[in-house]
């Protein structure tokens, strides 16, 4: 089973920046795609970015231009460097992994750090 612990949140105002890690342990057999969520107060949860093994990225429209998303194989880390933070990226932010361990394909979720954007 892979555990996803996430740092680096706080609060900041607005235009700061914040950067968000995650860092994988336990046991599996290969890692593969690594996200990140948000959830905003009394809204879903929504993607933000996502990356493959191999190193290719997708941001979806709240994060282009504004954050990065990284990672580490060695170290079986992902990051998420956010520049030009607005009040509205406000919310919980978690990191996930889609893993293979003994019991197939699974999706494990971090319990989440909280950013606070002030305007």
């Amino acid at each position: 089973q892979v555990q996803l612990v996430e740092s680096g949140g706080g609060s900041v105002q607005a235009g700061g920046s914040l950067r968000l890690s995650c860092a994988a342990s336990g046991s599996w057999f290969s890692i593969g795609a690594m996200g990140w969520y948000r959830q905003p107060p009394g809204k879903q949860r929504e993607l933000v970015a996502d990356i493959t093994s191999g190193g290719y990225t997708h941001y979806t429209d709240v994060a282009k231009g504004r954050f990065t998303i990284s990672r580490d194989n060695a170290k079986n880390t992902v990051s998420l460097q956010m520049n030009g933070l607005k009040p509205e990226d406000t919310g919980v932010y978690y990191c996930n992994a889609y893993y293979q361990y003994r019991q197939g394909p699974t999706l494990g979720w971090g319990q989440g750090t909280q950013v606070t954007v002030s305007s």
